[in-house]
């Protein structure tokens, strides 16, 4: 009786629950990115640095419990002083119901190594230093379920204020793209990203029409679970050398499914 109870409570929606956002995404088939529906990806953090005073957007982030978001390892930098923004969807606009939170602590993977980004380990946590009320601007991302692997052709979305294109400009607005998941065994061929990749990644893109580009990285690669909810599957870790949207090099991801004992280790530690 007890295991039905719990189950039955765990599956109970909260006020806001995770992965439902109270203005869905306008999800299409476009090729190319295209402005976000305002406030559509309501767990979008946007990853602040101060420099001179001024707080320019550095990387995203996504928001997976009231005072957690969770970004890329190689976003954070021990010599900076960063923010979290969170509830935007303009960059350059003031707008009711965001916020700006200062971290209490960041923690980056043990494993991350900067001079190996390939070694994989491109993930961390910012601790918040408060407890942010959720709201329709402001919602929870869902966890995928530990060790889930996308098939190939998974249609997900990157979301960020990443450059438009190569060497393009940064947007004001919230940017989304279609991508499609590209399985491993496809993704770790020679031609594509051969051994740089790993099983700890999830590669998705190389049209070379589509693609995160510099400023994406930390956010979410946001995917459709059978029961409708989103949820983060990848965390935006690195892309061509050659180019952000080059032919059979998609974006690769951090896995998020690879890492939720670690997440939930630091969020239970800290």
């Amino acid at each position: 009786m007890l295991a039905i109870l719990f189950a039955v409570l765990t599956l109970a929606p909260a006020a806001f629950g995770c992965g439902v956002p109270a203005y869905p995404p306008l999800v299409s088939r476009v090729v190319g990115g295209e402005n976000a529906r305002p406030y559509s990806w309501p767990w979008q953090a946007s990853l602040q640095y101060n420099s001179y005073g001024q707080w320019r957007h550095t990387c995203g982030g996504t928001l997976i419990a009231t005072n957690w978001v969770l970004t890329a390892a190689h976003c954070i930098s021990s010599s900076l002083t960063y923010r979290v923004f969170l509830g935007k969807y303009n960059l350059a606009a003031e707008e009711e119901g965001s916020i700006a939170v200062s971290p209490e602590k960041i923690i980056v993977n043990e494993n991350w190594d900067p001079e190996d980004l390939a070694n994989g380990y491109d993930i961390a946590l910012i601790k918040l230093s408060e407890h942010v009320t959720l709201s329709d601007q402001i919602q929870l991302a869902c966890l995928p379920p530990a060790q889930s692997i996308l098939s190939s052709n998974t249609a997900c979305y990157v979301t960020g204020w990443g450059r438009l294109q190569t060497n393009g400009p940064l947007p004001d607005d919230l940017q989304q793209g279609l991508l499609l998941v590209v399985d491993y065994a496809t993704c770790s061929e020679p031609s594509w990203w051969g051994s740089i990749v790993k099983t700890t990644m999830v590669c998705a893109g190389g049209d070379g029409i589509i693609s995160s580009c510099n400023g994406d990285s930390g956010g979410p690669l946001n995917c459709q679970g059978a029961d409708g909810r989103w949820e983060v599957h990848g965390v935006v870790s690195f892309g061509s050398s050659l180019g952000c949207n080059y032919y059979h090099k998609p974006s690769v991801f951090t896995r998020v499914s690879a890492y939720n004992s670690w997440i939930e280790q630091v969020m239970a530690n800290n």
